[in-house]
């Protein structure tokens, strides 16, 4: 039996958005229980909530749907790796993982020597989105040797992207003793409206066998690709309701003068309201332009990847 999962998903316990921070507005305004339905709707067998580095959206299904079995509590965790960002996606998470791996996140590899020392099942998101030769690529893709998966499909990369992490996933010799990486998938959803339009299927009767199924890396991905619309709709409705939120309909994160003065910048940018969607295009005509200039770097490294593997006696390929 296969069962299925987006094992990437947003809601409002997520970070605060990292842009015009006096805004206060957040990454994603999903509710936790909204965000079940959705998935639910779309066909997903199990739940995973994955908020930027907290587990309260999860912890708060929970607690509302204390009789479900199938969701998943889970984190992205933010760390680096020297100058480069790294997310984590980590399934299986508890509270005191969750307690522990806070300290460790300045070095991406303390993370994951924790995780790994847990047992718990965890995946490198959205290669290369943060990459942009801070560190020569050799370098920074000795991460696969560590990490037991990667998100070889995000809902918001483009197909070029995807396609790219899936050949490297395919071929690359991971050196923590496992022949292959394990490959998942998800939306990357920080609204409704994409939630369960990407997922993981692997095999399984329920959310423990799906779960011990990702480790053994018997999982496949489908649904989705990403790209300008894709990251633009998401930004579109995290501004209608970080706006609704200001009018009283949302979380009540702003007051006083400081709630007048948000209220006077959203009424002052509606003008200005093309600029998300410029924002996005500009930003996946870079991520094309990052997927080319890898690939041409990558060849080399996967032929000097393959020529090691067969010297140790495995099969790269």
């Amino acid at each position: 039996m296969m069962l299925r999962a987006d094992l990437h998903v947003h809601t409002v316990h997520s970070a605060r958005a990292g842009n015009l921070r006096f805004l206060r507005s957040r990454d994603c305004y999903s509710k936790p229980v909204e965000v079940y339905r959705r998935a639910k709707e779309r066909g997903m067998d199990l739940v995973a909530i994955t908020d930027h580095d907290s587990i309260d959206g999860a912890l708060e299904l929970v607690h509302r749907l204390p009789e479900a079995d199938d969701v998943i509590v889970g984190e992205e965790v933010s760390c680096w790796h020297g100058a480069i960002e790294v997310h984590l996606g980590v399934y299986g998470m508890t509270e005191s993982l969750h307690r522990d791996i806070q300290p460790l996140r300045a070095n991406a590899f303390d993370v994951i020597a924790c995780l790994r020392g847990q047992d718990v099942f965890f995946s490198l998101n959205h290669l290369l989105h943060f990459y942009r030769g801070q560190t020569p690529l050799q370098a920074y893709l000795r991460l696969l040797d560590e990490v037991l998966a990667l998100e070889l499909r995000n809902g918001a990369m483009l197909p070029a992207h995807n396609l790219l992490i899936e050949k490297i996933a395919s071929r690359w010799t991971s050196g923590n003793g496992r022949s292959r990486l394990g490959m998942i998938g998800g939306s990357d959803a920080h609204t409704l409206r994409r939630v369960g339009s990407t997922w993981t299927e692997a095999p399984g009767r329920n959310r423990e066998e799906f779960l011990a199924s990702l480790k053994r890396g018997r999982s496949q991905a489908g649904g989705a690709h990403g790209g300008a619309a894709a990251v633009a709709g998401d930004t579109y409705g995290v501004i209608g309701s970080f706006m609704g939120s200001l009018l009283g309909a949302g979380p009540r994160d702003h007051a006083g003068w400081h709630r007048t003065a948000c209220l006077a910048f959203a009424g002052l940018s509606l003008p200005f309201q093309f600029l998300p969607m410029t924002i996005a295009m500009v930003g996946k005509a870079r991520e094309a332009a990052a997927v080319r200039t890898v690939t041409d770097q990558l060849h080399p490294l996967l032929a000097e990847e393959a020529e090691q593997s067969l010297e140790a006696g495995q099969v790269p390929f």
